[in-house]
């Protein structure tokens, strides 16, 4: 065998045995006669000395060694000296005493350090992607997300799920992203979709009788990316028969805990994992995915503020709008310049503006500040009773800053929840180590698309209404509560879920208020409608993201860090340099010809 333990293995009870090691070279040192190499695979790193009284012709071959070369050792573990031992590394009090070296394949110089974690070009982490993934914090990362999928499936299967796999190639169907579609050779003109979600096809399963599946699912999305998205996810798919709202979240916060206790037990949690209605979410943290790592809770002041003197105030009350804010705790020596800076970051989300109010003083209570005390570019249009009311309605005391936004409800919403989480980063307020997961419900059920002028689903066309909102559907849509649910964690989305649709009727009402045509929507869900009326039993289910899960475990800044093979942010796949074209024999294959776009769009640059 090359090898016949890990380099990262060895300890000190392994002293005085003879091994096989067999690795890369992290890192050589020579010494002026002794020449150490630190030896690494997938299990660690372990140091190596070669000798050359002891070994000649192991040191000769060492001699000529460099990092990221491919080698084989041979030798004996041994104790390392007294005061030399290695505290950063589990191997770090044994070493091993060459007697053959081998290389097994030479490197060029790579284009980057594998062995230092120093920050890297997006561009060469994808494009040497390979030699990127030889990090030992990838490595790790990577570790950590197996480690994660193997507990849920352990998981589940002794709760009595089923993992069923579900086809890559379906029908098309609008469930929210563009799908990316697939050409059939054998049946020109007409296309295959890469799924957004087995959401269609777990339901039937529901149907079929299976009562309990759960899939490590790919799924696909033509969409624009951020940090947390990619065009290629995977999810924890999973669907119940015989379940009500409160079954579902029960099960998957028994399984967050245990997982989060399992594969990083130095994370803390806030258990149990509260909850709260999508109303209240936006209401008090401008945010449906709130990071609840911190407080800092939006307030509505609407009424003090509107009696101010400020005209934009008292307009946006009399236009039906809202003024909120929320206290930043000892930022009352903000400059002007950081005040300003705040400003342009609301604005940049959607805000008109923002009204900074600096309070000098050191925790003095609302009732004790006085005009004096607030430093603003608009403190001419307030009275003490005004600022007083205005504190104690955000919470604020002397050496506080209020950030207050007027405008629509949604507006002020977005740019505040967005300068509430700015601020938490800012302090210093959230802690990497602490996972606060919350579930948030009741979400609408229909959002009015103001482009398109219709209806479209919050979540999905299959999410079932709260049983007493159906009358809605006929009457006001726009009021009726979807039996919907996620599951958030500082700051991020990690999944959502419902109670679905499972009678014929309220399907077929709900693609109505859709804006389908009975014929359509028999057109495109045939197969669903049609499987309702033979015996479809109540259901609901989830669909848990895994990337970004990993993500948040592993302290990571972007899925790309916990994916081998990730997509750049303009979906382009830098290691084969994918999407690329395809011979014209392909094309002719499958009846399809290339036309130019009617308003070409500039290529994005990787």
């Amino acid at each position: 065998m090359y090898k016949d333990t890990g380099c990262g293995e060895l300890r000190i009870a392994d002293a005085g045995k003879q091994v096989n090691l067999a690795g890369w070279v992290h890192r050589r040192r020579d010494h002026g006669g002794l020449i150490f190499l630190d030896l690494r695979d997938r299990s660690g790193i372990t140091q190596v000395v070669v000798n050359p009284e002891l070994a000649p012709e192991a040191h000769t071959a060492s001699e000529a060694v460099r990092n990221e070369w491919v080698i084989q050792v041979t030798g004996q573990v041994s104790r390392r000296p007294a005061g030399t031992e290695n505290e950063a590394l589990p191997t770090g009090e044994v070493e091993v005493v060459a007697q053959r070296v081998e290389v097994l394949n030479p490197s060029k110089t790579p284009p980057f350090y594998v062995n230092e974690d120093t920050e890297v070009d997006e561009y060469l982490r994808l494009r040497y992607r390979h030699i990127y993934l030889r990090r030992p914090r990838m490595q790790a990362n990577l570790m950590l997300r197996h480690r994660t999928v193997k507990f849920i499936r352990d998981f589940l299967d002794v709760r009595g799920f089923m993992e069923i796999e579900t086809p890559i190639l379906i029908k098309s169907t609008p469930e929210g992203a563009r799908d990316y579609l697939v050409p059939s050779r054998l049946y020109p003109g007409k296309f295959f979709a890469l799924p957004q979600s087995p959401q269609q096809l777990k339901q039937l399963l529901m149907v079929a009788g299976f009562e309990r599946y759960f899939q490590i699912a790919r799924c696909f999305r033509d969409e624009d990316l951020r940090a947390d998205r990619q065009p290629e996810f995977t999810q924890l798919d999973l669907e119940m028969s015989f379940v009500t709202q409160d079954d579902v979240l029960g099960l998957i916060e028994e399984l967050y805990i245990a997982l989060v206790q399992a594969v990083t037990p130095h994370k803390h949690l806030q258990t149990p994992f509260p909850r709260m209605t999508y109303a209240q979410a936006m209401d008090r943290f401008g945010s449906d995915k709130p990071d609840l790592r911190f407080d800092l809770p939006l307030a509505d002041v609407t009424s003090a503020a509107a009696r101010t003197g400020f005209q934009v105030f008292q307009r946006a009350a009399a236009d039906g709008g809202v003024i909120k804010g929320f206290a930043a705790p000892g930022c009352g020596a903000y400059t002007r310049k950081q005040m300003d800076d705040l400003t342009e970051f609301a604005v940049a989300r959607g805000a008109r503006g923002l009204v900074t109010m600096a309070l000098e003083g050191d925790g003095q209570p609302p009732e004790a500040l006085s005009l004096e005390q607030m430093r603003s570019t608009v403190a001419r249009f307030f009275t003490t009773e005004d600022i007083q009311e205005l504190a104690r309605g955000v919470g604020a005391r002397g050496g506080d800053l209020i950030l207050l936004a007027a405008g629509g409800v949604k507006t002020v919403n977005a740019a505040l929840g967005a300068l509430r989480e700015e601020m938490g980063r800012r302090l210093g307020l959230a802690d990497r180590d602490e996972l606060a997961f919350a579930f948030v419900t009741d979400f609408p059920l229909f959002e009015w698309s103001e482009t398109d002028g219709r209806w479209d689903s919050v979540h999905h066309p299959f999410t079932a209404p709260w049983p007493q909102d159906v009358p809605l559907l006929d009457t006001d849509p726009g009021k009726a509560r979807a039996w919907a649910y996620d599951l958030v964690c500082n700051g991020f989305e990690l999944g959502g879920g419902s109670i679905r649709i499972h009678q014929r009727a309220v399907q077929e009402k709900v693609f109505q208020v859709l804006g389908y045509t009975l014929q359509q929507a028999a057109d495109r869900f045939g197969h669903l409608l049609e499987a309702f009326e033979y015996g479809a039993p109540p259901h609901g289910g989830i669909a848990m993201g895994i990337d970004r899960l990993t993500m948040l475990l592993a302290d990571a800044d972007s899925l790309r860090e916990v994916i081998a093979f990730p997509k750049s942010q303009s979906a382009v796949d830098l290691l084969f340099n994918a999407p690329d074209e395809v011979p014209e024999s392909q094309l002719l294959d499958l009846g399809l010809r290339l036309v130019e776009r009617p308003s070409e769009e500039p290529p994005r640059q990787a």
